[in-house]
């Protein structure tokens, strides 16, 4: 079926409930690469029932309208979909274990022209079945390579954020495991993209990547130990731009910056800019 912006724009996601428990966020935070430290160390306030704290980043993966852009009605090519930014705002901490409910609708289209092909915004709120908490807004901005020019409105020119000109207040180097696409997909992304060779070279990789949430979720690891003392309810939003590739087992180097009430970072593998862009509010 031809893709149909109209349809898109108009496509009427069901409501998702998901029950969650301490499990579940656990195999997330080890989805994203904690525990950091060797040892005995911090990282394990997420990591043991006991403790535990949930990393805000986890709303990213609940309740989820899952892999919609294969829906055949909608007529995208969803293996040239790369997901190009992410925010989120988080209202209240996450618990250790509850049921939520989602319902997605997308809020913008823009169209690149036939070459650069298309990008929607995909928007959520995480809510609290039991009690109505609203947990986090999401905001999804979707590249769809392989859906440009229907003659829609351009992509708007969004202000860059721009890193201070002075040294870091903070560095860290998180390698992610070898296994962590196949450990992050656990906490729903089944998109093929980051497990099957044939996938990803169809999109024009020469093996799976690594979930560009995943990264997003080790990000929000960093600056809660860096800059929160590891308190989820510290960190109000968490916004970025993945501006790069990240394979299993590479090497990211963030480098961020206290600005008042707010860190600004990015992160690269070795010369290359894999995150940027990147604001997070923080109290």
């Amino acid at each position: 079926m031809a893709f149909d912006p109209d349809r898109l724009l108009t496509w009427d996601f069901e409501e998702i409930r998901q029950n969650y428990d301490a499990r579940d966020a656990i195999l997330y935070a080890l989805g994203v690469g904690l525990p950091f430290a060797e040892g005995e160390s911090d990282d394990l306030a997420f990591l043991i029932e006991d403790r535990l704290r949930v990393l805000p980043a986890f709303a990213v993966t609940l309740a989820t309208p899952g892999m919609w852009p294969k829906k055949p009605e909608l007529g995208i090519d969803w293996v040239q979909v790369l997901h190009m930014a992410h925010a989120c705002r988080f209202h209240a901490p996450l618990p250790p274990e509850a049921e939520v409910t989602s319902r997605a609708r997308i809020t913008a289209l823009h169209d690149r022209g036939a070459e650069k092909g298309s990008v929607c915004l995909l928007e959520r709120d995480v809510t609290d079945a039991a009690d109505g908490t609203l947990y986090a807004t999401i905001v999804q901005t979707v590249a769809m390579r392989g859906n440009g020019g229907f003659g829609g409105a351009p992509m708007p020119r969004a202000e860059r954020v721009a890193m201070p000109d002075r040294a870091p207040d903070h560095v860290e180097h998180v390698t992610h495991s070898q296994r962590a696409a196949y450990v992050y997909r656990l906490s729903g992304d089944l998109n093929p993209l980051h497990a099957d060779y044939d996938v990803a070279r169809k999109a024009g990789f020469d093996r799976p990547i690594l979930h560009g949430l995943a990264s997003y979720g080790t990000a929000c690891a960093v600056i809660l130990r860096a800059f929160c003392n590891g308190d989820p309810a510290r960190m109000a939003s968490l916004d970025l731009r993945f501006s790069g590739v990240v394979y299993p087992g590479d090497t990211l180097e963030f480098r961020l910056w206290k600005d008042a009430g707010r860190v600004l970072f990015d992160a690269r593998v070795g010369e290359r800019t894999v995150l940027d862009q990147g604001v997070s509010e923080i109290g």
